[in-house]
Parts: C-alpha cells; sequence; structure tokens
C-alpha cells in the first residue's frame, strides 16, 4: 500500500487533480443539495457567504506556501493565482499588462464546460466570483482593487468564461 510520502511526481500530480476534482464535486454536491432542499437564491446565498470565507483563506495559505508575506502587490497575486485548488483542473492565464494591472482568465472551465456537454446554459457565477476573486485578492494584498472584465451571465468571448482584472491604485 503506497503512502503519499512514498509517490513520485507524476503520482503525486495525478493525485493533486483527483483533489481537485473531488473538492470541485464537493462544492457542486453541497450547492446542490442546498437548492434542493432550500431553493436556488438561498443556495447561492450561501455559495456567496462561503467564498466570502474560503477565498482569503485560501489566498494566505497560498501566499505562506510560497514564502511571502501579505501586502506583496500583484507579482505575489500572479504566484499564488496559479496554485489555486483548481488550477490543475482548469485551464486559465495570468497576464501582466503593466506594473500597476494583471488580468486573470479562465479559459477553461470545468464547471461551465460540464454544463456546456450537459445542454446547459452557463451557471451564472458573476456574483459569487465577485466576491470570490476579491476576497482572493484582499487575502493577498489588501491595497488590490478587483474589477470583472466577464464573467457569466455576461456576455464573453469563446477563448475564455471570466477575466478578472486587478489594480494597485497609484
Amino acid at each position: 500500500m503506497k503512502r503519499i510520502e512514498d509517490l513520485d511526481r507524476e503520482e503525486l500530480l495525478k493525485l493533486l487533480r483527483v483533489y481537485a476534482q473531488n473538492w470541485l464535486a464537493h462544492d457542486g454536491c453541497w450547492f446542490l443539495g442546498i437548492e434542493e432542499e432550500l431553493g436556488h437564491e438561498t443556495a447561492r446565498r450561501y455559495n456567496n457567504k462561503a467564498w466570502e470565507r474560503y477565498a482569503p483563506v485560501e489566498a494566505r495559505r497560498l501566499i505562506e506556501f510560497l514564502g511571502r508575506k501579505p501586502g506583496e502587490g500583484l507579482d505575489a497575486l500572479a504566484e499564488a493565482l496559479v496554485l489555486r485548488q483548481y488550477a490543475s483542473i482548469n485551464r486559465q492565464e495570468v497576464l501582466r499588462a503593466d506594473e500597476r494591472h494583471l488580468v486573470f482568465r479562465m479559459n477553461d472551465c470545468r464547471v461551465q464546460a460540464t454544463r456546456k456537454r450537459k445542454g446547459l446554459p452557463d451557471y451564472a457565477c458573476k456574483e459569487a466570483g465577485i466576491i470570490e476573486f476579491s476576497g482572493f485578492a484582499h487575502g493577498v494584498d489588501p491595497r488590490i482593487e478587483t474589477r470583472c472584465i466577464a464573467c457569466p451571465p455576461d456576455e464573453h468571448p469563446a477563448e475564455w468564461w471570466c477575466a478578472w482584472e486587478f489594480t494597485i491604485p497609484g
């Protein structure tokens, strides 16, 4: 029987993807359970509350893992964004416009791709995304301001699902 510490690099990367898929499946099951019992709007409200609490914690733990301190700006945010839990199962990119602007795009979102494959409309995740990405950015550096470029239900180009701009005011 193998233990985590016995796994080689490829096995660890595969396990990381399994963990991320399991986390996302749990998130979806949790949401659906609330939705079935209490309705869609209540599920969205609870989902938003969960992201409000979770995103800054995830950011702080990643910043610590990276050996950075809170308040280190957009470079630290860029490093943390690409290490988020779902980074191993979603295709995403971070673009640096200049020293004070950073853009994050979710090019392939597992949740949205699954809905599309099942013939369902885009999940309207903008409200939760604003809470999630703002909370994550503030967990990295409270000076960072977050703006949604587009996120469902917004129209978006085929090459990405959502995009977010992060700025440090000057």
